[in-house]
């Protein structure tokens, strides 16, 4: 396989795992407010919510790297 094929593909599935991890971000905090919490009010992640936001980080920073590989080979 090529090289550049091999990094299309990998930007492809980063691509699509960033895009659900930020959805299920988005949805985890309007289902904390619907529920009694506050929206607007500051609080620490924790739990599941904040690994997945170190994921989402992690992805974020792998398709970015993925993408610079690409323009450079």
């Amino acid at each position: 396989m090529n090289i550049s094929l091999i990094l299309k593909i990998t930007q492809v599935v980063l691509a699509v795992l960033l895009i659900v991890s930020i959805l299920l971000q988005s949805r985890g905090s309007g289902i904390g407010a619907a529920f009694g919490g506050g929206g607007n009010v500051y609080r620490t992640k924790r739990g599941a919510e904040k690994k997945l936001f170190q994921i989402t980080i992690l992805i974020a920073i792998l398709f970015f790297g993925a993408s610079l590989a690409g323009i450079l080979l």
